[in-house]
């Protein structure tokens, strides 16, 4: 007996053959979504892929459809661009009433301030946010661009000061500041106090309603002092603690169960498809 019309894909055989992993995740996306009665769209990236202009576009369309609807957002990055996570936050705002973010391992820096201005943080033993440490990109001697932290340049500088105290200044050290650019120390300053103000501004969007308490949590969260490295973790213990609105699901939760083995399905595709991010809802998928 043959199967069923409607057990047979819209796709033809050898596209749906290709793109199998594709379809695979959308089924647990709608398992989700029957799970929590949410819209469910995904922001994944890899460790080398940050928050930035393009992603724009890619996450507009994810919202294209959702309108009203409140909505789960599955959120894997390593941070990037405070002021392009902004404009992410301020598309969702601009479309759904209500928001989650979901961080099955790990949202750090402009992902944790786009967690801030979440409704509520669902998180559990493998998730984690970070401190906010805004990063500099800098090009190495060797041509190389690389992300340092904004924090790093203006204390290495106040290193230096502290070593002329009571001194010469070792020679050493002359090849640095021949090449210090008093711009670049600028910006840094800048950048951290923008975290600063952007974390308690995106908090009072739905995550506290006291200002003094808004602003205790933001200058934690980005004070580089008490968080010493960029990969820093926050478990959901302790984002409870500073005081953030966290569902804690349990390893064995079924919501999580799904949640985990989609994240997990991430890695692997996008490993497997030499891919660095993926954007996808149960509509939509597209990766670069």
């Amino acid at each position: 007996m043959s199967a069923p019309s409607s057990a047979v894909p819209d796709q033809t055989p050898l596209f749906y053959a290709l793109q199998n992993q594709r379809y695979a995740r959308r089924r647990y996306i709608q398992d989700i979504e029957d799970i929590t009665s949410r819209k469910l769209i995904v922001y994944f990236s890899k460790p080398e892929a940050p928050i930035e202009q393009p992603d724009v576009m890619a996450f507009g369309d994810l919202l294209d459809n959702l309108s009203g609807q409140n909505i789960d957002l599955l959120l894997q990055s390593p941070g990037g661009d405070i002021d392009v996570a902004e404009k992410l936050v301020n598309l969702i705002d601009a479309r759904c009433p209500s928001f989650r973010v979901i961080v099955a391992q790990s949202a750090k820096s402009a992902a944790t301030l786009m967690a801030l201005a979440s409704n509520e943080i669902v998180m559990s033993d493998t998730s984690e946010l970070g401190p906010i440490d805004p990063q500099v990109t800098v090009t190495t001697a060797q041509g190389q661009r690389i992300a340092r932290p904004a924090a790093s340049f203006l204390d290495g500088l106040t290193w230096i000061q502290q070593q002329v105290e009571g001194g010469e200044l070792s020679p050493v050290f002359f090849p640095l500041l021949t090449n210090l650019d008093p711009a670049l120390l600028d910006y840094c300053r800048k950048a951290i106090e923008r975290s600063e103000r952007f974390a308690e501004k995106w908090l009072l969007r739905s995550q506290c309603s006291d200002q003094a308490k808004a602003a205790k949590i933001a200058k934690q969260l980005t004070n580089t002092k008490q968080y010493l490295s960029h990969g820093t973790m926050i478990d959901h213990k302790e984002a409870e603690d500073l005081g953030l609105k966290v569902k804690y699901c349990r390893h064995d939760d079924e919501l999580w169960q799904h949640i985990w083995r989609l994240y997990c399905m991430y890695e692997i595709d996008a490993s497997a498809n030499r891919a660095v991010k993926i954007f996808e809802s149960s509509k939509v998928s597209l990766s670069t």
